[in-house]
């Protein structure tokens, strides 16, 4: 409204200058009478690339670009990462033994963490458009995938099954409620074998395979292509390896209980097959908080 008139806007990203879902941000804000744009950051999608910024400009109003750059680019992690990358941001998490296990030899995994920290970590899933697990885990804790923190389960992400062979059960959980919340299969079969989880209302990206399961490139690359922007992975250690081994992995939420399982246990990471120390994967700890009876320990990429 008229209030509108002279007024300061503060604007994490560039506004858009394009025709999309709405109309374009720029035209909006000149039309509202700002005088005066703080922007954090520009917004690297090439059908924006500096014309919004350049858009308020001409319209005579002062444009103050960078200001908290650093935590803007932090917010708006997801959509950089897809623009640039052309794949959604990838946040590993791991709930573990101080060991790093997140099972018994004999499979057996609940719970390794408290219920603070299993809340917690149903607070992140609804910061994430997406959850994924590999087949592994999809098959062995026939999971939910959902936020089921009172008043958050709408921002239960959609879920995503990487699953090579198709062998995702069309009885379970997650394909028998895929009519009532939206699940996808990552999958290199073929149309014929994975023909019972489409029949069961699941979708189907098609994905070439790599040594042991999906090739995880294309696998990244297929779900941004779909518009997914922040994908938590939650299991199992095969998956979290070949991420890992991919330097697909930007985020780390990292919760560890306060005992250990030992060596016989199931590992939260698996095989790396690294030839020497260099080849590891490095990652700056950005936090150290105590959950409950449990620790979370935060990592983002080193850049």
């Amino acid at each position: 409204g008229p209030l509108l008139s002279g007024a300061t806007a503060y604007v994490t990203l560039e506004p858009c200058s394009h025709h999309g879902q709405t109309p374009p941000c720029a035209e909006a804000l000149v039309e509202a009478g700002i005088a005066r744009a703080v922007i954090a950051i520009d917004d690297p999608d090439p059908r924006v690339g500096g014309q919004g910024i350049e858009g308020l400009r001409r319209a005579g109003i002062e444009t103050v670009i960078g200001v908290r750059a650093d935590e803007a680019a932090e917010v708006a992690l997801g959509f950089l990462t897809r623009v640039r990358r052309g794949r959604p941001m990838v946040t590993l998490k791991l709930a573990t033994s101080l060991d790093g296990r997140i099972a018994l030899s004999s499979n057996e995994s609940r719970w390794i963490t408290g219920p603070a920290a299993r809340a917690h970590g149903h607070a992140l899933r609804a910061t994430h458009d997406a959850i994924g697990v590999g087949i592994g885990t999809a098959l062995a804790d026939d999971p939910r995938l959902d936020c089921r923190l009172p008043g958050l389960e709408h921002r239960s992400p959609v879920r995503i099954v990487f699953d090579a062979r198709a062998r995702l059960p069309a009885a379970g959980v997650l394909a028998g409620t895929a009519r009532q919340r939206r699940t996808i299969v990552l999958t290199a079969a073929s149309e014929s074998t994975a023909s019972h989880l489409r029949d069961a209302g699941v979708e189907i990206l098609p994905v070439p395979a790599s040594t042991g399961g999906i090739d995880p490139v294309a696998a990244l690359a297929a779900l941004g292509g779909i518009g997914l922007t922040r994908l938590l992975v939650e299991g199992g250690g095969r998956l979290a390896a070949s991420l890992l081994a991919a330097d697909l992995v930007d985020r780390i939420a990292w919760y560890r209980a306060p005992f250990a399982i030992g060596g016989d246990g199931v590992p939260g990471i698996g095989a790396l097959a690294l030839a020497s120390m260099v080849e590891a994967r490095a990652f700056v700890r950005t936090g150290l908080q105590p959950v409950g009876a449990d620790a979370l320990e935060t990592y983002a990429r080193n850049a």
